[in-house]
């Protein structure tokens, strides 16, 4: 799969910035990589960090166009972010680990976790998808990526609601910062092309907004196909985004299937 713009792939010593380590821990046996959704960064995993256990350490995966790479071009392909993040990831497996990604991010998640498989690297020992369709399911949602700006962020608005805050809306600098790297992630969601492939073997739990009006239950009930492992869905009261709302119920439920698995199992193998 082509690139159709001109990001260069980062030399060894520029993969520092992929992964963000919010509090670097020596001790933990397990490490969770989350993986945003459009339009933002790794901070929005930030609240995570006082939550979770000593045994457990948080690392985000920041994508070039926000945050503290705000001024890197982003990527529109999922093609471009796919090899890059899994290196820059797969230079962390001294410990177990699994993955989070929300929305665009458990898209991201999932083809990852297919790439480190392909290149023989030791598998997550769970992956965590939120408000986010199987892969394999068709987005009946028409495109907008490519749409002239104030098309653009009114279909965002009947969309999403509050999934751009007003106080960003009111001000329009701020707006023409942040949606080049917007619009880029829409293109990554809706230029996607799900490829059949063998089922993971890790178990897959999804997280699902009960009032999310772009997803129906079956649809994240789907991911359920993609796995030989175990399966679990749980829904949640709010929208698209209902991490925000109900973080520390979501933090929760992540924690209560990564536990167990802290409790006994030895590093992994470094690929």
């Amino acid at each position: 799969m082509s690139l159709t713009t001109p990001n260069r792939v980062p030399k060894r010593e520029e993969y520092r910035p992929w992964i963000v380590r919010f509090l670097p821990n020596a001790t933990a046996r397990l490490r969770l990589f989350c993986f945003p959704y459009a339009g933002v960064g790794v901070s929005a995993y930030f609240p995570w960090v006082q939550g979770l256990p000593r045994t457990i350490e948080l690392l985000g995966v920041q994508l070039p166009g926000r945050e503290q790479r705000i001024r890197e071009r982003p990527f529109d392909r999922l093609s471009a972010i796919v090899p890059v993040a899994a290196d820059a990831i797969r230079r962390h497996l001294e410990e177990p680990y699994a993955l989070f990604g929300y929305s665009m991010g458990a898209l991201i998640a999932f083809e990852v976790t297919r790439y480190l498989r392909a290149e023989g690297c030791p598998g997550p020992v769970h992956l965590f998808a939120a408000a986010r369709r199987a892969p394999h399911r068709p987005d009946r949602l028409p495109k907008i990526h490519d749409l002239p700006e104030p098309e653009l962020i009114e279909e965002l608005r009947r969309r999403w609601g509050d999934g751009i805050p007003s106080a960003v809306l009111r001000e329009p600098e701020l707006l023409q910062l942040l949606l080049p790297g917007l619009r880029a992630d829409l293109a990554v969601i809706e230029t996607y092309r799900h490829i059949e492939g063998e089922r993971l073997e890790c178990p897959i739990s999804v997280f699902g907004g009960e009032d999310d009006k772009t997803l129906s239950r079956d649809d994240v009930q789907a991911w359920e196909e993609l796995t030989n492992g175990p399966f679990r869905l749980r829904m949640f009261p709010g929208n698209h985004f209902f991490i925000r709302s109900r973080y520390l119920e979501v933090l929760q439920a992540v924690l209560e299937d990564l536990l167990p698995i802290v409790g006994g199992r030895q590093g992994a193998v470094p690929c």
